[in-house]
């Protein structure tokens, strides 16, 4: 159906409207002369509106005539119309040429890199990675060598699991999976001791393997030994062994902040101005003046690059900048209702920060006046699992 539909726009078709009492004959007629007519719609009684190629126009007009209808053309459609609309305008053909050439040339190059990141995590500074390995708006297709680009970003970062370029169009797909941090794991046949990676006191500690380095009460620091990789029997002597044990402390997770007295707050006061660029590769024409008549504002600027389909991008893009205008208001607090505010803005960030809410076993908050504002501290102690594996050297 769309090659039928392809083929009678580049033939070129009319609309037509025929009237008179013997539809149904010319209807049998052409269709007996194997004349293609579709889009049938029957008005009046006495009323028919179709479509027919260009070629076959000459002959239902003939058959009109025979069975005594009147006709007329509604419309013109197709290739041929067209060319002859706009033969006489020689300057619209050219840029119609130059239009196509343009696009056929760039669509050797690169006019977007799409970064997909799994999970949407984010990557810092991957965008520069990719355009300094060679993958940047502008390349030749041609010269961009995946395979190579990709070892290069591979070996520089240990942050990625997987990478993957696909060229599509003018479109560069980068699709990224994001490698998990892992412990460095100890197969259980090597000898270890278990040390602490954390500061704290010692309120349980329960060795399986090993013997155990600290008592419950014990202030321990990162790097110390909780649990010894060696065991020492009366007729065994001393053996070492991978050290094994659930080791709980008591940890600190403190928070500072510092509130002043007297503050300037900056509010959006809903007033904004846009303003619209034209983006052509690196040149850029701007259609506005450079002054804002905002005396202070925050600047948004985003940036929609022109493609015909899907993945085929052009070098030319619109970049429109949003002004919004800022006012800026004293603000001033009382030495309590400072010392609220930090203290709620220090606790929702230790909250957000300790997984599990239950193992707080308390909260201590220290505050210290000074002239222009007040210091607070705010300290949760916590209940955690404590304890890494480290090999043992000889």
């Amino acid at each position: 159906m769309l090659i039928k539909i392809l083929l009678s726009y580049i033939l070129g078709y009319v609309t037509v409207t025929i009237e008179g009492y013997y539809i149904e004959r010319f209807i049998n007629i052409c269709k007996n002369k194997k004349i293609a007519i579709w889009n049938l719609k029957r008005n009046k009684e006495v009323s028919l509106t179709f479509r027919t190629q260009v070629k076959e126009f000459k002959n239902v007009c003939k058959i009109a005539k025979k069975v005594q209808c009147k006709i007329r053309i509604e419309n013109k459609k197709g290739l041929p119309f067209f060319l002859n609309k706009y033969k006489k305008r020689k300057i619209f053909a050219v840029l119609l040429v130059l239009i196509a050439f343009l696009v056929i040339f760039s669509s050797n190059f690169v006019w977007n890199v799409d970064i997909r990141e799994e999970n949407g995590r984010k990557l810092e500074n991957i965008e520069m990675d990719i355009e300094q390995a060679g993958l940047k708006i502008g390349e030749l297709k041609s010269n961009i060598k995946s395979k190579e680009i990709i070892n290069k970003i591979r070996l520089q970062r240990n942050d990625i699991a997987w990478m993957g370029i696909e060229l599509k169009g003018t479109n560069a797909i980068v699709k990224i999976v994001k490698a998990d941090e892992k412990p460095e794991i100890i197969d259980e046949n090597e000898y270890c001791n278990v040390i602490s990676d954390k500061v704290g006191v010692i309120t349980k500690i329960n060795c399986q393997t090993g013997t155990a380095n600290m008592k419950v009460g014990d202030i321990v620091k990162i790097g110390d030994v909780l649990i010894n990789g060696w065991m020492e029997g009366k007729y065994t002597g001393i053996r070492y062994v991978h050290a094994k044990g659930d080791i709980q402390a008591k940890v600190w997770h403190t928070e500072f902040t510092n509130i002043k007295y007297e503050t300037i707050q900056k509010n959006e006061t809903g007033n904004c101005e846009n303003k619209y660029s034209l983006k052509i590769y690196n040149f850029k024409i701007n259609f506005y003046k450079s002054l804002s008549k905002f005396k202070i504002y925050d600047t948004i600027e985003t940036e929609n690059k022109f493609k015909i389909f899907s993945d085929f991008y052009l070098p030319i893009s619109v970049v429109k900048t949003t002004n919004k205008e800022i006012e800026e208001v004293k603000q001033k607090y009382e030495l309590e209702e400072a010392k609220n505010i930090g203290i709620k803005q220090l606790e929702e960030k230790l909250e957000n920060e300790i997984e599990n809410k239950e193992s707080i076993v308390s909260k201590n908050i220290n505050t210290y006046e000074k002239e222009d504002g007040v210091d607070i501290y705010v300290t949760y102690e916590v209940l955690e699992n404590i304890g890494t594996n480290e090999k043992i050297v000889f």
